[in-house]
């Protein structure tokens, strides 16, 4: 799987998403000026600016795994102190900050409930621990159409509804599993528009994460019956598009 990408490239794949998404997930740690925040597995930072946006620069940090993430990050919000890290070993001394959060990033963790746990070390008594993963159970995320006609066009391939937090509770399940206290779920929904299908389907050939992946394996024949599949699947265009993540929340 794919993430150690040019910041532009997940951009065009996920960042569509990513950015409306951070702005409503930012409300749920509600935090204010004075505050310090930690953003963990911030990609090329759509969570990041939004953090900035309310506390400043000098009251934000950020970790990712990927180099070019990391690089990207401190390119377009200076003063942000940006980190290479994993969850499940922060950089950080215990109760460095307000709040953690994390988005479209537990069900990718290799033990979701041990990086729970390590951005809860890093936050302060009574501080906030919140993460966000797509609705991959529920077939609501922004993958749904294309993993339906990868299926139709090769039943072996796995789609992401079986990772960690992607079904309605298992977020919530989590956090709890990690001592979170009262830990409160929810749902968060985006929309967009697309004015022609290739605006929707060119971002899946660019090879990111294991949508990208997926794609790119197949045989030339059998990657454009996919997308043949995937305009029927679609309204025509222009449409609309949405996408639904479950949220979680919880207190240290």
């Amino acid at each position: 799987m794919s993430f150690d990408v040019a910041g532009e490239t997940y951009d065009r794949f996920m960042g569509r998403w990513s950015g409306p998404l951070a702005r409503q997930f930012v409300e749920l740690a509600g935090l204010h000026a004075g505050q310090r925040a930690l953003d963990v597995g911030c990609g090329p930072g759509a969570l990041t600016e939004q953090l900035v946006g309310r506390l400043g620069a000098a009251a934000v940090a950020a970790v990712d795994p990927s180099p070019s993430f990391v690089d990207i990050v401190r390119q377009r919000l200076p003063g942000v102190d940006v980190r290479p890290g994993v969850a499940g070993r922060l950089p950080f001394a215990d109760r460095s900050f307000d709040a953690a959060l994390a988005q479209l990033v537990v069900h990718f963790l290799p033990d979701p409930v041990a990086g729970l746990a390590e951005m809860a070390r890093v936050t302060r008594a009574g501080g906030v621990v919140a993460a966000c993963v797509w609705d991959l159970g529920g077939e609501r995320g922004p993958l749904t159409e294309f993993y339906r006609a990868l299926h139709d066009v090769d039943p072996s391939v796995a789609d992401e509804s079986g990772l960690p937090g992607a079904r309605e509770g298992h977020l919530a399940e989590l956090f709890q599993a990690a001592g979170l206290r009262e830990v409160e779920s929810g749902s968060l929904t985006v929309r967009l528009g697309m004015a022609t299908f290739e605006e929707w389907w060119q971002p899946f050939t660019l090879g990111v994460g294991r949508a990208g992946d997926a794609l790119a394996r197949l045989e030339e024949p059998d990657r454009r019956r996919v997308r043949d599949r995937c305009e029927q699947l679609l309204p025509p265009a222009p449409f609309e598009v949405s996408a639904s993540a479950w949220s979680a929340r919880g207190v240290v």
